[in-house]
């Protein structure tokens, strides 16, 4: 079923919507729950607790695309969940996930950075739609999806530690261009 049927299953408010959901988009969602939470339990979760916020959202909300408008919303409760149970010390992939961006992206620190906060998104996207599509994939794989290091060698056919220093250089790049932007990193 395509996206068009699906989204005007949820304005009819049909329950039939959540299974189309999941038959087209459950292993997407669960891939980006599992890499955020690593716990399987956990990331069923969340990927459950997303189509209810989909169901929610439908309407008012009409997405041209659902795999981005559910990609947002499962990555978004993900992160929550991840922050909940940190103070536990129960996940790490997030974790590492994070810190790998800490060295190129500001912190919001007042009112005045979480303003500044949407003029940073629209020049990380443009820095984005700038890189050649295998560095954007590679960078939003790794830092949108949350895939391991090990996995996106797997799938480029390079050893780990290339992948990393692939990595290291697109953050590397991403930090000056906000530098030249006037972002104080």
């Amino acid at each position: 079923m395509d996206d068009a049927a699906i989204i005007a299953l949820y304005w009819s408010r049909d329950e039939a919507a959540i299974m189309e959901t999941d038959k087209k988009y459950g292993p997407y969602c669960r891939a980006i729950a599992q890499n955020i939470l690593t716990v399987r339990e956990d990331a069923e979760e969340c990927v459950s607790d997303s189509y209810h916020h989909a169901w929610h959202a439908m309407p008012p909300q009409r997405p041209d695309r659902l795999s981005p408008f559910l990609g947002r919303i499962v990555r978004n409760l993900s992160i929550s969940r991840w922050r909940r149970e940190r103070a536990q010390k129960r996940y790490t992939g997030l974790e590492s996930l994070l810190s790998g961006l800490e060295e190129c992206l500001p912190a919001p620190q007042d009112v005045e950075r979480a303003v500044e906060g949407r003029e940073l998104t629209r020049r990380v996207e443009g820095w984005l739609e700038g890189l050649p599509r295998d560095d954007r994939v590679v960078f939003l794989r790794r830092y949108w999806y949350g895939q391991e290091v090990q996995a996106l060698a797997r799938a480029w056919g390079v050893s780990p530690n290339q992948m990393a220093k692939r990595l290291q250089r697109l953050r590397k790049s991403l930090k000056r261009d906000l530098e030249q932007e006037g972002f104080s990193v």
